[in-house]
């Protein structure tokens, strides 16, 4: 449900766009150098089989924000560079005495890839790339079960910060208004072993 949501926003950002831009002049050019900056939600999947406790995942939602830059030399393909921070959990297990946050951050860069379509002032992308992924891991050891106590019991041991460059991409549409503004909404994911953090982004970009 939340998920389809978010998909109406994106598409209804894509039409208020067409709807705005069919009414000035726009370059059918590349859009060349642009910047920007998003906002949106985020869901981050804590996967405890990975480091504590074995059939448990912890789902939570976030906010997260980014940072980009861009350059698209030709109409169908362009190359940009990001920062992409998907917020910090604040849950953890009724039998686990820590926080099981992990707050995964990561700078990335993509290929993007645009759809030939014949409207100018709607694009439909899809990127592909690799992210430096930082994910602050919590590790638990198993305890004997208390008498009385919770069963199975597993205590805090540590916490630890993982870095790796795993698979990234995206799917989105954008809208090109005049003053070189572009306003965007897209999804997008980061591959990873302890859950594969994804947000919805809503950017605004201004080219130069």
């Amino acid at each position: 449900m939340r998920c389809s949501r978010m998909l109406v926003a994106v598409l209804a950002l894509a039409a208020c766009g067409l709807s705005a831009g069919v009414q000035a002049q726009s370059p059918t050019n590349p859009v060349g150098f642009y910047v920007g900056a998003g906002v949106g939600p985020s869901q981050i999947r804590s996967d405890n089989n990975y480091y504590c406790c074995s059939g448990y995942d912890n789902y939570n939602y976030q906010f997260a924000w980014q940072a980009l830059l861009g350059i698209r030399p030709v109409h169908f393909f362009g190359i940009e560079a990001e920062y992409i921070d998907f917020g910090q959990p604040g849950s953890g297990y009724y039998y686990v005495p820590a926080n099981s946050s992990s707050h995964p951050t990561a700078p990335a860069v993509f290929g993007v890839g645009y759809l030939p379509i014949p409207v100018p002032f709607l694009d439909i992308f899809a990127k592909a790339g690799a992210a430096r992924l930082s994910t602050r891991v919590s590790t638990y050891t198993s305890q004997p079960c208390i008498p009385g106590g919770p069963c199975p019991n597993y205590q805090y041991s540590g916490r630890e910060e993982v870095t790796d460059t795993k698979f990234a991409y995206g799917v989105g549409v954008q809208s090109k208004f005049p003053f070189g503004l572009i306003l965007r909404g897209e999804y997008e994911r980061i591959a990873s072993q302890y859950g594969d953090p994804d947000a919805f982004m809503f950017s605004a970009m201004w080219t130069f």
